[in-house]
């Protein structure tokens, strides 16, 4: 009698919504890492970051709507996590060291410029890579296969080392170049 109860009280536990599971976990594993920057940035504690970071996804999933999900994921989500790291400070009250309000939402917006610039710098890399010729992609893939060294690239490619090293600085040199350049035109150098 009691398996049927719990049988039947396992029926009744609500699960995810049907499709929310894949939608959010495409967008935080994507955000993952610079929501935990972020909360980093305003606890000096990892343990203490991480706890944050745990209750943040918990109310990320709760309140995540997969037919009507943020436009910026990550930004909402270091809004959640702001407001977790607030609760968190009201629940300790008095610390060795304690920043007070204003000094808290200043290295927030500071730590959120920041963020939006290393965003704006990855777009635009992300694009000046796909400007370059095949052979110049081919060779920073190889490059930076995971194990990959300059010694075992210019073994794949059929080039000497001397010379990958030389391509690979004139590649980093075009590509430094045409990120700065595409900032400076789209006004967020």
């Amino acid at each position: 009698m009691h398996e049927q109860t719990q049988a039947n009280d396992d029926a009744l536990e609500p699960g995810p919504p049907v499709g929310k599971g894949p939608a959010f976990l495409r967008l935080f594993v994507e955000g993952e890492r610079r929501i935990y920057a972020y909360i980093l940035t305003l606890v000096p504690n990892r343990a203490d970051a991480q706890d944050i970071l745990q209750e943040t996804s918990v109310v990320l999933w709760e309140k995540f709507d997969p037919d009507n999900p943020p436009e910026y994921f990550v930004a909402w989500a270091k809004k959640i996590a702001y407001h977790k790291v607030l609760d968190m400070r009201k629940k300790r009250g008095r610390s060795r060291v304690v920043f007070n309000e204003t000094v808290l939402e200043a290295v927030s917006a500071t730590a959120t410029t920041m963020s939006n610039q290393i965003d704006d710098r990855d777009g635009a890399l992300a694009d000046c890579v796909e400007k370059l010729p095949e052979r110049d992609r081919h060779l920073l893939e190889c490059r930076f296969r995971k194990g990959s060294t300059t010694k075992s690239t210019a073994a794949e490619v059929g080039r000497s080392l001397e010379a990958v090293y030389k391509a690979l600085s004139r590649i980093r040199q075009g590509l430094y170049d045409c990120v700065t350049s595409t900032l400076a035109a789209e006004g967020r150098a």
